[in-house]
């Protein structure tokens, strides 16, 4: 099987704005992998490529990961040498299975091609779009691994190789579940209906020793999807909300968009990156962000969901990209001596810092690099209340093939099971319901008060006995060759699931059609 862990065959370095003639490219093997560092004086690298050249003459399969969440596209592939896989990937001859990545938290950007004749690894360097002013600072930009394992099956190989690739996770001290308001009020609500969904999601957790989360999405602030992070008329006083959800029987949760402040950009001009969101390189951002932290906290807010770090630095979601993590042209961050990766890491790692004991839940966030910063990652995008297909096609896949990096990386959570009265046959979320209560991975649903009833109310019931637990274990065993498994081995035992039924795919319903989907608006 290929081996990438040892001196490449070839390397290079594409500086700014090509030349690249004072870069040094050095390596060391450890226990580890091998550490790819550089150097750079004068020129300002952009992006450092390594070949390792090996034949590939027999049939094999590919899996790789994404940037950021998943959009219904992670599958085991053929060869492809135009395909850009970040972070890592797995190949599979049906008998031995070799993974092939960079360590988590690296200082740059990497993604990996698998062609016949050998495989390339990328380490994107920039600063935005521009090269990097490394100053004759060496810099660490990742550990590349390889793992084999022969005779094991492609999923045991999987969670195995995220295993090695993540050796500090922070994981819950006990297992997270509840409610999310988005998947069914969509920014429409008040603090009197959260206060009614508190005490379904208490309501379907009685009995449990572990109290539920009731997480508030984009909806409590002033504007619509933006700061500033202050509540609006429907809500009030969040520390009111926070203490009568409490006494209601379940933690409160609250989301926030950390980089889209409009008020403070208009205040603040020379803060911003690509003229519009804040630039966390800045340090009156990073006292802003401490500060909107700060007031959450003290309002009694157990649980911080974060959201759209990604697109809010970088311009684009992940399925608009292949290799490079921004196709904006001619950028770049206030601190140009540092990568992007480094500008990313320092804004999780202020956040995990500021948030304490808080837990906290990465939406958009860098998947490789949220790892060991984030207690919960969700790592698929939007499913939904009101279209089957959506929460179908992100959904179920987004669990089945992020599902090994559940406890190696962080909780990975595929999102809710949206619930909207008159949408969505029961039939059907029964199923997503049931697999997602038992794949040990937590289980948030968004639902209004009426939303369930009689057997609806009793099944979901069942099902938070089980997150309420997440003990479960669970693998998808028609990963291979179905993108959205059906069959699945759950505590050993073989179960299925049909999540079409009669809901047949619509050809004019793309999931990446968003103007004909709920979606939050920028």
């Amino acid at each position: 099987m290929i081996n990438i862990q040892r001196i490449p065959d070839d390397f290079f370095v594409i500086g700014e704005p090509s030349a690249a003639r004072d870069c040094e490219v050095s390596f060391n093997l450890t226990g580890t992998g091998l550490e790819v560092s550089l150097c750079a004086r004068e020129s300002k690298p952009r992006f450092v490529c390594l070949r390792w050249n090996y034949r590939t003459e027999e049939p094999v399969r590919v899996l790789g990961d994404k940037w950021e969440r998943a959009y219904a596209d992670l599958t085991w592939k053929s060869l492809d040498g135009e395909n850009f896989m970040p972070w890592y990937f797995l190949a599979t001859n049906g008998r031995d299975t070799v993974g092939c990545g960079v360590m988590t938290r690296p200082n740059s950007f990497v993604s990996f091609e698998y062609d016949a004749s050998g495989v390339s690894g990328w380490f994107d360097v920039r600063c935005g779009d521009a090269g990097v002013e490394l100053g004759g600072r060496k810099l660490l930009i990742g550990t590349v691994v390889t793992r084999e394992y022969p005779g094991v099956g492609s999923f045991e190989a999987a969670c195995r190789f995220c295993r090695e690739l993540c050796t500090d996770p922070i994981l819950p001290s006990e297992p997270v579940y509840g409610g999310n308001n988005w998947y069914y009020a969509y920014g429409k609500s008040s603090a009197e209906q959260i206060y009614s969904d508190s005490r379904l999601i208490a309501g379907l957790a009685e009995g449990s020793k572990v109290r539920p989360f009731m997480v508030i999405d984009d909806c409590w602030q002033k504007n619509s999807c933006a700061g500033p992070w202050v509540p609006n008329e429907a809500f009030g006083d969040m520390k009111t909300v926070a203490d009568t959800m409490k006494a209601i029987g379940v933690r409160p949760g609250i989301w926030v968009r950390l980089l889209n402040d409009p008020e403070f950009a208009a205040r603040h001009p020379d803060c911003l990156v690509r003229q519009k969101y804040l630039d966390p390189s800045v340090p009156e951002v990073a006292e802003y962000i401490c500060g909107v932290i700060s007031d959450i906290k003290s309002w009694g807010f157990e649980l911080l969901k974060h959201d759209y770090t990604t697109f809010d630095l970088f311009g684009q979601f992940a399925f608009e990209l292949n290799g490079t993590i921004t196709r904006t042209p001619d950028w770049a961050f206030h601190d140009r001596t540092k990568t992007s990766a480094e500008i990313v890491l320092d804004l999780y790692r202020l956040i995990r810092k500021a948030c304490g004991d808080m837990i906290v839940i990465g939406c958009n966030t860098v998947s490789h690099l949220c790892a060991g910063l984030v207690e919960i990652n969700r790592t698929g995008d939007d499913t939904s209340g009101a279209d089957w297909n959506r929460t179908r096609a992100m959904g179920v896949n987004t669990l089945a093939f992020r599902l090994p990096q559940n406890r190696a990386f962080y909780m990975s959570d595929a999102d809710c099971v949206g619930i909207i009265p008159g949408k969505i046959d029961w039939s059907l979320n029964r199923e997503w319901t049931r697999l997602l209560s038992r794949s040990g991975t937590p289980l948030f649903i968004s639902c209004p008060a009426e939303g369930l009833s009689g057997e609806a109310f009793r099944e979901m019931r069942e099902a938070f006995r089980y997150a309420g637990a997440q003990n479960d274990s669970a693998v998808p065993l028609d990963w291979e060759y179905n993108n959205q498994p059906q069959r699945w081995l759950i505590n050993g035992k073989e179960e299925k699931f049909d999540f079409v039924q009669t809901s047949y795919p619509r050809i004019l319903d793309s999931v990446f059609n968003r103007s004909g989907l709920i979606e939050r608006e920028d």
